[in-house]
């Protein structure tokens, strides 16, 4: 992904009054996740007449929205998460950009939104994290990006908007659990669901993480870190959690992920693991799996491990299941040696440890 080219020309606007670097030093102290943002962010304009056109990399600054903004009104608005990582060896690298240019545009699709071209989306990606490359922690840290697209026509009609913003901002990040890489507890929401089928499910939308929040305040009051949904129909077939996939590892080895029926996100993280771990001998089986087996498995040891995985948090080990009727623990609480062997293995890749032989990372030349 070296010095990206795009057919449209951006204007570098540096920052006038970037966050002084003893500021910037001393919150990387103490990174959480989403809460600290770098000095610049990339920003591209749609309307029917032009186009794509005005791209620029320019301050980090609010954008000015007319109270009728169709985005506050209808939700019409698409984002993405990817990070760039600093070496060992000092490289600035991205794990599968063109996998996200490519769902970022799915999602666009789906919503009724322009299509951007993806030579626009990763060169944005490029030119901004080139600008905040001091911006990217080193060690355990990263840097997360946000691309995202939202409808700007001022109107209330319902139709798809006739303006459009696409825009990237970064965010120096830590652990996105409290308590870095550690089991995590999910809460089985068996009233509230997130998709169904024909809806957005498979886009990653706002609205579908709007529609999950009620079930994860429920989850966090429940002393849980994430919430899992079940299928919107029968309210049985486990789907994924908020904003992450779920994988079941069996004890004859095999594993078991929920497959891509149009209502769960189509999780790059979880395409990844399912070449790694094929590679490592072990079967992939996309196929349902019930709440209820769930339970059963944990209980008679069919089942020895289970794992969520995303942008965001990497892979986290699932130690304990907690439900309207009780609670059951997988591995005993703890991570099992699958999960860590898989997370270790595709960390190990995202961050240049060992050798790339998918071409899945992306050097950026000159940093």
């Amino acid at each position: 992904m070296s010095n990206v080219t795009s057919p449209l020309a951006f204007d570098v606007k540096p920052n006038a009054n970037p966050m002084p670097e003893a500021d910037r030093l001393k919150a990387f102290e103490h990174l959480g996740f989403g809460t600290l943002f770098s000095d610049h962010m990339a920003v591209i304009r749609w309307d029917e007449e032009k186009g794509w056109h005005a791209a620029e990399i320019t301050a980090r600054a609010p954008f000015a929205l007319d109270p009728a903004t169709s985005v506050l009104h209808y939700a019409q608005a698409v984002f993405e998460g990817l990070k760039a990582y600093r070496t060992a060896d000092g490289r600035v690298v991205l794990f599968r950009p063109d996998e996200n240019a490519h769902r970022f545009n799915r999602s666009a699709k789906r919503l009724a939104l322009p299509e951007l071209p993806e030579a626009d989306f990763l060169a944005a990606i490029d030119k901004l994290v080139r600008i905040d490359a001091k911006w990217i922690p080193t060690g355990e840290g990263s840097l997360y990006l946000r691309p995202f697209m939202f409808a700007s026509e001022h109107f209330l009609g319902v139709r798809p908007s006739r303006e459009v913003i696409f825009s990237v901002i970064a965010s120096p990040v830590g652990p996105y659990f409290k308590g870095g890489a550690k089991p995590v507890e999910i809460w089985v929401s068996e009233h509230f669901t997130r998709a169904a089928s024909g809806g957005t499910g498979e886009a990653k939308c706002g609205g579908n993480y709007a529609a999950s929040l009620l079930a994860q305040a429920e989850a966090y009051e429940k002393g849980c870190d994430q919430v899992v949904f079940l299928d919107a129909a029968e309210h049985r077939w486990v789907e994924e959690l908020g904003g992450m996939n779920v994988f079941f590892v069996m004890a004859d080895g095999s594993l078991i992920t929920p497959p891509l029926n149009g209502n769960i996100l189509p999780g790059i993280t979880r395409k990844s693991l399912i070449t790694l771990a094929k590679e490592h001998g072990l079967t992939v089986r996309e196929e349902p799996y019930a709440f209820e087996s769930w339970k059963a498995d944990a209980a008679s040891g069919k089942l020895k491990e289970a794992f969520a995985c995303g942008t965001a948090a990497v892979v986290a080990a699932i130690g304990k299941v907690k439900y309207s009727g009780g609670e059951f623990a997988i591995n005993g609480g703890g991570t099992g040696p699958v999960t860590e062997q898989l997370r270790s293995a595709l960390v190990s890749i995202q961050r240049g440890q060992t050798p790339d032989s998918h071409g899945w990372v992306s050097t950026l030349a000159g940093l």
